[in-house]
Formats: C-alpha cells, structure tokens, sequence
C-alpha cells in the first residue's frame, strides 16, 4: 500500500492552531506559542504566514468551504421539519469543529473587517434557511404564522443557533471540552432552535415535534 504523502507545514501550523485556539481561546495563544509547539522556528512559520490573523482568516476560509454546501442546499429542494434536525446537527458539528469563531467572535470581528464581512454573510445565509423552513412549514399547514411573525422566527434561530455555543461555555465552562460534551451541546442547541417554533405549530406539527424530539435527544 503507498504510504500517504507527509503534510505540508502549512496544513500543520492550520491543524494545531485550530486545535490551541478552540482548547486555549483565539485570543490567548500566540504564533510564538504555535511555533514553539510545533517545534518550528519563528520565521519557518511567518514563512508561511505574516501573523495570526493571517492564520485566523485561512481557517475561516476552510469553514466557509465546509458550510457552503449545507447552507445552499435548501434552495436546491425544499426543507422539511424532518430534515431540520439533521441540517441542524450538521451545522453543529461544523460550528463545533472551528467553535473558536463562535465563541471569540466579537473580539475576532472588532480587529478584523474582511471577517467581519464574511461572517455577516453567512449570519444572512441562516437566515434565509430559517425562512425557508418557516414558509414550507407554512405551506404545509403545520406553521401558524404570518410573514412579520416568520421573520422575527428567523432572526431568534440564527441568534440561538450562532451564539449557542458562547452561552454552552459561560454555563459549562469546565466541561466544555471534555469528551462526549459535544454531543450533549449539539443535541441541546438543535431543540432549542426548533422550540422556538412550538407556539405556532399546529397540533399535528406539535406531536411530530415532540416525536422528533425524543428520539433526537434519546439518540
């Protein structure tokens, strides 16, 4: 069997550095101390990168690349209450992966403006995907709501869904990265986004809830 290629450095400074800054916080790990864990001298890794946010925009660029996908698909075909949880789940897991984003993302949007116009961007993509399940569901007959209502919908579950993850760390902040937490806070953090819906759903819309709901948390 031929025996996979060595990464490159880059790939390497991206890998630990993802791992210090969602384990440490963004803001207290420097490119000395990414160096000196890596083992590389300084000017091997500002060969590669000029500083940190240099470093902080490439990640970026990588969760762009790995949401995209998810976030496009809704307009390919339509999303159902069913399919929710799992675009939910799926989001989770990405947001868990670069988590560092979230939950340093008003000290990272403050210092750097092609971040903060990109992540704007993908705050308006979420919205739209709200939306669009707000309004099938609506079609449907599961959702009571009109439009003004389905718009403030939106907006509250892309702040849940966004800030999510912040508010898992402010309350468990010892076990935030432990293994199997993740797990627990993705499953948490979809029911809290789709509970939101609960007063406008139909009664038939209420039972499946409440189904896909104790499966989803049982699982």
């Amino acid at each position: 069997m031929p025996r996979k290629p060595p990464r490159r450095t880059r790939e390497r400074i991206l890998d630990l550095a993802l791992r210090l800054f969602n384990d440490l916080g963004e803001p207290n790990v420097t490119t000395s101390a990414i160096a000196e864990e890596m083992n590389i001298s300084p000017g091997n890794l500002y060969y590669h990168f000029r500083n940190k946010d240099d470093i902080v925009n490439a990640l970026f660029e990588q969760f762009e690349r790995e949401i995209d996908p998810l976030l496009d698909a809704p307009k390919r075909r339509e999303i159902h209450f069913e399919d929710a949880w799992l675009f939910l789940h799926l989001l989770f897991e990405s947001i868990w992966r670069y988590r560092f984003i979230y939950r340093d993302v008003n000290d990272l949007l403050s210092r750097n403006r092609r971040l903060e116009l990109h992540f704007r961007t993908i705050l308006e993509r979420k919205n739209s995907v709200a939306r669009l399940l707000c309004e099938a569901m609506q079609r449907t007959g599961q959702l009571h709501a009109n439009e003004t209502e389905i718009a403030a919908l939106a907006t509250n579950m892309v702040v849940v869904a966004t800030w999510w993850l912040s508010f898992e760390f402010v309350t468990n902040a010892r076990h935030f990265n432990e293994a199997g937490y993740q797990s627990a806070a993705m499953a948490r953090g979809a029911y809290q986004v789709l509970a939101m819906l609960a007063p406008f759903l139909s009664d038939e819309g209420r039972v499946l809830f409440q189904r896909l709901a104790r499966e989803y948390l049982a699982a």
